[in-house]
């Protein structure tokens, strides 16, 4: 009776010890992937910095007025005026897209009265 009970708890230690081995192994390289892919985030990081930075560079103001005025025969840019902006009145609203409610009859306190179809809906 000992010896399968000592047979029995050897092989549960080595099981155990087999699922410790392999999850080791599986940390690490889960370790070394999270390493791998914060380096890359670092880098494509960096080159967002790189690429806002040079954003910055070309849209200088003076770089833009520079190149307009270079480019005015083909392009036909202007500076902007406070002349070229509409006010709010002359904007078209909307035109709402149901009918405006004509002859409208108060129902408040009706709807519980009636029952509504087989759709649900209240007539």
């Amino acid at each position: 009776m000992r010896a399968i009970l000592y047979l029995t708890t050897f092989a549960a230690v080595m099981a155990l010890a087999f699922w410790a081995y392999r999850e080791n192994y599986a940390t690490q390289a889960a370790l070394k992937e999270v390493a791998r892919l914060q380096s890359e985030i670092a880098g494509l990081r960096e080159a967002l910095a790189l690429q806002n930075a040079e954003w910055a560079y070309l849209n200088r103001p003076d770089r833009l007025r520079e190149l307009a005025t270079i480019n005015f025969d083909r392009l036909g840019l202007l500076p902007m005026e406070p002349t070229q902006f509409g006010s709010a009145a002359e904007v078209a609203l909307a035109r709402p897209d149901r009918p405006l409610v004509t002859n409208a009859t108060d129902v408040m306190g009706l709807r519980d009265a009636i029952a509504p179809d087989a759709d649900g809906v209240f007539p």
